[in-house]
Parts: structure tokens; C-alpha cells; sequence
């Protein structure tokens, strides 16, 4: 994504008749990659409006008749007649929000009423009225966590080696897994506590744009062989965290073909690129992988958390690695098809239903709804990137390849300075000192971090579609008045 295409004002974009969409623009929009910025996208009324009413229909079905003992535990349903029920198809277009409020009627009518007084087949029962309010004041504030990348590392090994499940880690040689110096630390924790070892992951260099660099990999392919370990995984990322890169995919999947190892793409952050017809190429190659992650509840937005796990794999993988044959849960003498009784193949028993929230999101906004929301954050991330470049005191590190925007505010005092020792301590205390003096002023919240040899630098990261031309420029502007005086 290079941050200098396509930017027009609204005066030159009225000015040039082939210009998409002129007659509907304001006067202070701006035409970025393609994409019309033109203040926030999102329908706050709208959607506001829906949450009312979709609160109206959880107090009137679910919290008022949790005690109802007249009310049914279950309304039975087939389940490939719940699939016509609830049409679970996604389309292009988004759906009514009459539709919509339907299928939310829909969902509560044929779930399983575990809130009910006669309610008996499971560890967990009833309803907690404090508990479900806090429930939904965490669901709104939207707290962190994953474990994609783990599922990961616990199926290739299952699947290089099957024994472990049983035997344990006795059973094998000391295996080894690859990733670059630029991965989420997920990983190492996923080696700790699979029992790998983070000694054990072997960290591949990654060049100035943080992308692995494939000839590295096979260097450390090749060192793990002569130690006489045995290399497993490797991961690839698509869309790094700090400077948003992604792996170049169909190279490492050369390597990984040649030396037989599992190939797993972490595209937590930047899997959502897929959506958009003209960003996925920056994941070429990932229909080459074994297995990726890809985590909704970021670009898109569909709330924390929401993980998806895909594995190319269609013999049943996932089962075999995971099952533990509950007796007690996963009976095969039930009255209905018991494949829909997928849960054995999660590590967790009890668990959300994570996918829902991003199955009516998808529903309502549709594929071109979600694409429009990718292309909107890249354009910004253009557009700020740019406005860096333009302004005195700021300093791009990095021209972004994806949302994540790279720089420094270097104060009037540190501009006609010496870039020594001292100059390099004094920026460093920059971004920390305006993280602090935003924060108690409560103005806007940013992310600040070193990396390798670069001083502490902010990390600015687009998403929402409530965001606008003018935040942008807000954010410089804060930066500026927070810390011109340092």
C-alpha cells in the first residue's frame, strides 16, 4: 500500500469531471486509494435504534421468563430445519434490520433455555441478574484474548506426531517450531504451555519492513536438523503487530513443501484484508497453509473476542487431536444427527458462542458492508500517513503496508539537535511523556513502543468506521499541543 496514491481535496475532485461521486461530497472530503473520505461511515442512529430494541427482546423472552416454569426448556427443531429457520446464509447486501430482529427472535426462541427453573442438564444453570449485567457492560467496554495460534501448535504436532496425545512428550525427540522475530509473543506462550519449550521456538530474521526473510528460515531449518531435533511448525504472519507486514507467504510455503512441515499462517490482524477485492493480494499464498488464524473481533470489529481456527485438513483433524470422549456430553445414541455435536473438537468445554455475534454482524452489513470497512481504515491510514509526512516535527518510520502508522513527534527542542546519544535519549521520553498527559486528559489514547533499534515511537492503528478525515488530523494536532513543550 503505497501512502502517496490517489489523494484528491473535494475542490479538485470537483474540479475534474471524471471524478467518482463528486456531487454528493462535503467540501472538506477527500478522495484516498479509491476510497471518499468524507467524515464516519457508520449509522450510529440506526444501530443504536436496534440495540433498543434487541434489549427490549432479551428483558421480554429471556430475563423476564427465565422463572416461568409454563415457558418450554426447549422448542425442539430439527437441525436442518433450524438452518431454514434462521437462514444462515451470508449475502453480498445486508440484510433489514427487521430481518434482523427476527433472527434475533429466532435464535432465543429455539436455543436451549438454560436460565430455566427446570434446567438440569449441564455444570452451569439459572441466571445471575448481576452477573448478565456485568456480562453486558464487559460485552460493550470490549476487554482482549485469544488462543488461535495455540490451537495451532497443538494440532500440527498431533498431526507430525500422534503419539504425544497419549504417551506425551517422552514419546518424541525434542521438537522444534519456526517464526519470525516479528511474531505475536502468542507463540511463545503457546510453546510454554504445550510444554515445547520457548528455548525450542527458533526465531527467524525478518528484513527492514519486518518480513520473515525465507533464506533465514532455511538457515534454521537446516541448524535445527544438525542439533538432531525435530522441526514441525512453521508460522508465518500476515500482518504483524507492531508494523502491520506481512510474510511472504508462497515463498515459505515452498520451504515448508520441501522439508514436509506444517504451515500455519497467524493472520489475526491482517486475515481481514481478505475481505477487500483490492487488499488480499497481500496474502497471497495462504490457500497454501495447513492452518490460520484469523481473529473478526479486530478489523472488523465484531467484538472481543472472536477467533476463528481454520484447517485446510477435512479427515476429522481437529477431532482426533482434541476429543476426550466425554461420555456424559457426547452420547452417539442421541435422538438426532450427532455430527452437529461439534464441541469435541474444542479445547474448551464450556464456551461462548462467538461465531453468532459475527454471523448477524455479516448479516446485517453484508460482504460488501465488511470490504467497505477494510477499505475505509486503509484509506485513512494512508491519508494520516501522508499528513505525517507534510507537517514539521513528525517523522514516519515506516510507509505502512497495512492500518498500523509508524512515527515520531519530535519536539521544537530536539529538531536543530545533534542525532547523538543524547538526542536519542531525550526522544525516547517523548511518546511516554504525551501517552501520560493524554490519558489524564482523557483527549484520545494511542500506543507507543521501541523496536529493535528505533526509540520509543507512537503506533497508530485504524479500524473504526466512526472514525473520520478530522480525527486524523486531530490526533497530529493533539500530539503537537501535548508536547511542545518538551
Amino acid at each position: 500500500m503505497s501512502s502517496s496514491q490517489n489523494i484528491l481535496t473535494a475542490g479538485q475532485m470537483e474540479a475534474d469531471p471524471t471524478s467518482r461521486c463528486s456531487g454528493s461530497l462535503k467540501k472538506n472530503a477527500v478522495l484516498v486509494d479509491g476510497v471518499i473520505l468524507n467524515g464516519p461511515i457508520i449509522d450510529s442512529d440506526s444501530g443504536e435504534k436496534f440495540v433498543e430494541e434487541v434489549y427490549n427482546l432479551l428483558m421480554n423472552e429471556v430475563v423476564y421468563k427465565a422463572t416461568d416454569v409454563t415457558e418450554k426448556v426447549c422448542e425442539w427443531r430439527d437441525p436442518a430445519e433450524l438452518k431454514k429457520l434462521l437462514d444462515v446464509n451470508i449475502r453480498d447486501i445486508g440484510e433489514p434490520h427487521q430481518k434482523l430482529l427476527q433472527l434475533c427472535q429466532n435464535t432465543i426462541k429455539y436455543s436451549v433455555k438454560t436460565s430455566h427453573p427446570r434446567f438440569f442438564n449441564q455444570l452451569f444453570a439459572g441466571m445471575d441478574h448481576y452477573a448478565l449485567a456485568a456480562r453486558f457492560i464487559t460485552e460493550a467496554l470490549n476487554p482482549s484474548g485469544s488462543v488461535s495460534n495455540m490451537y495451532a501448535v497443538n494440532v500440527a504436532r498431533y498431526k507430525f506426531c500422534p503419539n504425544i496425545k497419549e504417551q506425551g512428550l517422552s514419546s518424541t525427540a525434542r521438537l522444534v517450531m519456526f517464526a519470525s522475530e516479528e511474531c505475536h509473543y502468542s507463540m511463545k506462550k503457546a510453546a510454554a504451555f504445550l510444554g515445547i519449550g520457548t528455548h525450542n521456538v527458533y526465531f527467524v530474521k525478518a528484513d527492514h519492513q519486518g518480513k520473515m526473510i525465507p533464506e533465514e528460515l532455511e538457515k534454521q531449518i537446516q541448524r535445527a536438523k544438525e542439533e538432531g531435533a525435530l522441526p514441525f511448525l512453521v508460522v508465518a504472519t500476515s500482518g504483524t503487530t507492531v508494523l502491520g507486514a506481512f510474510d511472504p507467504l508462497d515463498d515459505i510455503a515452498d520451504i515448508c513443501n520441501r522439508h514436509k512441515l506444517w504451515f500455519h499462517v497467524d493472520a489475526s490482524w491482517g486475515g481481514s484484508a481478505l475481505m477487500s477485492r483490492k487488499s488480499r493480494k497481500l496474502l497471497h499464498g495462504i490457500d497454501r497453509a495447513d492452518s490460520v488464524a484469523w481473529n473478526p473481533h479486530k478489523m472488523l470489529m465484531a467484538g472481543i473476542q472472536c477467533c476463528a481456527f481454520l484447517v485446510k485438513d477435512n479427515t476429522d483433524l481437529l477431532k482426533r487431536c482434541h476429543s476426550a470422549e466425554a461420555s456424559y456430553l457426547f452420547q452417539q445414541d442421541k435422538f438426532y444427527d450427532v455430527r452437529c455435536d461439534t464441541g469435541d473438537k474444542s479445547i474448551q468445554c464450556s464456551r461462548r458462542a462467538d461465531a453468532f455475534k459475527f454471523w448477524l454482524m455479516w448479516k446485517a452489513l453484508g460482504t460488501i458492508g465488511l470490504e467497505e470497512r477494510v477499505n475505509r481504515a486503509l484509506a485513512l491510514s494512508i491519508y494520516l500517513a501522508n499528513e505525517i509526512k507534510k507537517r514539521d516535527g513528525f517523522e514516519l518510520l515506516w510507509e505502512p503496508e497495512y492500518a498500523n502508522i509508524c512515527f515520531w513527534y519530535i519536539p521544537p527542542s530536539l529538531r536543530d539537535m545533534e542525532k547523538g546519544p543524547e538526542y536519542w535519549q531525550r526522544l525516547n521520553e517523548v511518546a511516554p511523556t504525551i501517552k501520560e498527559r493524554m490519558m489524564k486528559k482523557g483527549s484520545m489514547m494511542l500506543g507507543y513502543q521501541p523496536h529493535r533499534d528505533k526509540v520509543n515511537f507512537f503506533r497508530h492503528i485504524v479500524i473504526s468506521p466512526q472514525v473520520s478525515r478530522e480525527d486524523m488530523d486531530f490526533v497530529l494536532d493533539e500530539i503537537e499541543l501535548l508536547g511542545k513543550d518538551l
